[in-house]
């Protein structure tokens, strides 16, 4: 029963870890990455999907990313759909290759994405916190129905408060290195 709770709480810190990479993937550096552009969404026959199911994406240098359309309709759709993004980036379209240069970031810019960055570090740690009081409630109702003794409780708490402190330590090393990558000029 300990172990279940463990386990599961194990797998949702982890769970936490992977969306926080997710997420500090999108903020961009300098450098042209294909997974700047995966949350943009292109209509596509009346339907909203992402531009890697109506295009290749692919990094043509540090500073410039290209996008072929499969479809020659769909270059125009692509190449609104990146303009109006909340990215800033300026498309231009080269017959059915769309190039879309990186802008170099300002010191202003790469602050404000620096806070960014410690908000979505700020949002996983409350996310682990928020597992470990789940698996320390499910614990202490264990305890009150008896299944446990409160040695068990008190062990199996440490455990989780390990997991959690392991858990947070891997966030604050993600945001030093992703911090570190966004003032790198």
């Amino acid at each position: 029963m300990i172990d279940e709770i463990r386990k599961d709480a194990a797998s949702r810190m982890d769970k936490t870890i992977e969306s926080l990479k997710n997420e500090l993937a999108k903020i961009r550096t300098g450098r042209a990455h294909t997974s700047l552009l995966d949350h943009i969404t292109v209509e596509y026959y009346g339907a909203e999907v992402p531009l890697s199911q109506v295009s290749n994406i692919g990094v043509e240098d540090a500073r410039t990313l290209t996008v072929s359309p499969w479809e020659d309709s769909m270059v125009k759709p692509v190449e609104k759909a990146i303009m109006e993004s909340d990215l800033g980036l300026n498309p231009a379209t080269a017959g059915k290759v769309i190039r879309v240069p990186m802008p170099a970031l300002t010191e202003e810019r790469r602050r404000d994405l620096v806070k960014v960055v410690r908000q979505e570090g700020e949002n996983a740690r409350i996310a682990i916190r928020n597992v470990r009081r789940d698996a320390n409630g499910d614990l202490k109702t264990l305890l009150k129905e008896k299944e446990i003794s409160e040695d068990e409780e008190r062990q199996a708490e440490e455990q989780i408060q390990k997991l959690t402190d392991e858990h947070v330590a891997t966030v604050e090393k993600l945001l030093e290195v992703k911090e570190k990558d966004l003032m790198e000029v």
